[in-house]
């Protein structure tokens, strides 16, 4: 059986399934409520967080925010969200809604900003679960034969207990995979990174590491180096 072939039919299955149409509709309308409140503030002008200009975050929305980027981006994520909203405009609010959030995502990942660590890996995958559920109007950009007709399967009321069963395990792992990754994050204020350094196994390393952000505000890279730095030289040796 060709690939395209067995695709089209899992897919078939699952838009038969009466409660992974209703998920569909749960990530539109919660992806819809993730971008439109940000989008707003960003059309309007506003400041997005109110982060100081020497946190990593906030450094990078500062000068973000006297471009005209800003604004584009403001409605870019309006954009996205209507048309998520809008059955006949899902798969095009899908493929405007992805890039934007991927790239928040990296973002956040890459200055460990905690503000949406957690929040915009999962918009990830609900943005691809949207991608995956109207695969049959995007197939055709891959590489396989699509001569078949599509199959149509009579609608299920059957809840699917393994699905969801992974939905949860899935959410569970980046959940516990993101606020274990990191071995010390800036947070968002100097009191919030202070907080940190009670647990740490080297508390005037974690200190120093929080002065160089908020007091400071030397980049991010260089205020971990100098973190591990201090880390390794009071280390036991073997």
């Amino acid at each position: 059986m060709r690939i395209s072939s067995k695709l089209d039919r899992l897919h078939a299955g699952a838009k038969a399934n009466r409660w992974l149409r209703y998920f569909a509709v749960f990530n539109r309308i919660a992806l819809a409520a993730g971008f439109l409140p940000s989008g707003f503030v960003k059309i309007m002008g506003e400041r997005f967080t109110d982060l100081s200009n020497n946190h990593p975050m906030g450094n990078y929305l500062e000068a973000l925010h006297h471009t005209g980027y800003y604004t584009f981006i403001g409605v870019l994520q309006v954009t996205a969200a209507i048309l998520l909203l809008i059955p006949r405009t899902v798969v095009l609010g899908a493929l405007l809604y992805f890039p934007i959030i991927l790239n928040i995502c990296i973002l956040s990942l890459a200055v460990r900003f905690e503000g949406s660590l957690l929040s915009s890996p999962l918009m990830v995958l609900a943005n691809l679960y949207l991608l995956c559920w109207n695969y049959d109007k995007l197939k055709f950009i891959f590489p396989f034969n699509h001569n078949q007709k599509p199959t149509v399967k009579a609608i299920s009321n059957r809840f699917p207990i393994a699905f969801f069963a992974g939905v949860v395990a899935t959410v569970a792992m980046v959940v516990l995979a993101l606020t274990n990754i990191f071995d010390i994050m800036p947070r968002n204020t100097l009191p919030e990174c202070a907080g940190q350094c009670r647990v740490s196994a080297n508390p005037k390393a974690c200190y120093d590491f929080c002065d160089c952000i908020h007091k400071k505000g030397q980049p991010l890279n260089k205020c971990l180096d100098e973190y591990h730095k201090a880390l390794k030289a009071t280390a036991p040796k073997k």
